[in-house]
């Protein structure tokens, strides 16, 4: 026989699908009694990530419970720094943290240490052999924008202000950052794809925050540049990237970074975006979390709304950003229900 095609795939290299493929943002978390107690073995969520047996296996629980059509890498985005240097840690209920600060420091006095990117190609390899032959195996990493305000700041913030500042104030400077980010992340990628990933996503989480010449300068750009190196050694490994909070600035993005489809947030009307992004290219999203833990009437519109807006388009089904703890777990079974029925 065959092996069975992996639908996913097929739709990001363009194929339309009357039933979307579907899976969720941070499918692999804390809303799983599975994923909790596993934590709790083991400590802490760094631990988990550097478990490489530990870590496949939290990738594996969300496609035995839900049957996804695609599999998210249980990593975390913030690997990169701590193998360009820096100290990562997680506070508890806080998030993580990085030292020293680039706010505070140069990039050159950090020692890096790519070897802690070792255990991450483990985890790849081992999901790699263990997942069904129909489900779709997706890597990612950070895109360098979205690094970069943890680097310098040392952890999250609400509206990136001191990276901002830096990339005005000291252009030449950020611009080093930047490019040390990007050279480090296709090399990252690439050994994820080596391992054993079929696609890769990019996560822009704060790019929603830049004005759209900045915008240009330090997400569509490095974006551009991980994403020609990719091409020109895996030219058939599709890449999604997923600018969140880019609204007016995604067809600039869609059409200059080079991605073979594009994420969408909440925020996005999906009716408006099937109107201004390239004819025919991949779209992933958009549920908003919360119409996913609100579940019923609600979620039922919201999930006929984005269906209607894609008909006509290759389609991955998706949330608009990652599945929130809160989230009751029959409701995501219903899910499922609505998108293949």
């Amino acid at each position: 026989m065959p092996p069975a095609p992996k639908k996913l795939l097929q739709v990001l290299d363009g194929d339309k699908s009357d039933i979307p493929p579907i899976w969720l943002m941070r499918q692999a978390g804390r809303y799983l009694p599975e994923y909790r107690a596993l934590r709790a073995e083991k400590g802490g969520f760094l631990e988990l990530v550097y478990d490489s047996d530990a870590a496949a296996e939290v990738t594996l629980q969300p496609i035995r419970r839900f049957d996804f059509d695609g599999s998210i890498l249980f990593s975390d985005i913030l690997i990169i720094p701590y193998a360009m240097g820096q100290n990562l840690w997680f506070e508890a209920g806080e998030g993580p943290r990085l030292a020293p600060r680039l706010a505070e420091m140069s990039l050159d006095q950090l020692t890096p240490d790519l070897s802690r990117l070792e255990p991450i190609y483990d985890t790849v390899r081992k999901v790699a052999a263990a997942l069904p032959l129909q489900v779709t195996f997706l890597g990612f990493a950070g895109s360098p924008w979205t690094i970069s305000t943890y680097m310098v700041n040392g952890q999250g913030s609400k509206d990136q202000n001191e990276t901002r500042r830096m990339a005005y104030l000291e252009p030449e400077r950020f611009a080093a950052l930047i490019d040390a980010i990007s050279d480090i992340t296709a090399e990252y990628l690439s050994g994820q794809i080596e391992a054993g990933v079929d696609a890769v996503q990019l996560f822009d989480s704060w790019a929603g925050s830049l004005s759209p010449e900045q915008f240009s300068r330090w997400v569509i750009a490095p974006n551009a540049k991980i994403i020609a190196a990719l091409k020109k050694r895996y030219p058939h490994i599709p890449i999604i990237g997923f600018p969140k909070g880019a609204g007016g600035k995604l067809a600039a993005y869609a059409a200059e970074t080079g991605v073979d489809a594009i994420g969408l947030d909440e925020t996005v009307d999906p009716f408006w975006a099937n109107q201004i992004l390239p004819k025919n290219m991949p779209v992933q999203g958009n549920l908003d979390p919360l119409a996913l833990i609100a579940g019923g009437a609600a979620l039922e519109h919201a999930v006929g709304r984005i269906r209607e807006a894609f008909a006509s388009r290759p389609h991955i089904f998706n949330l608009g950003h990652g599945i929130a703890q809160d989230t009751p777990i029959e409701h995501v079974e219903k899910l499922l229900k609505l998108v293949r029925e």
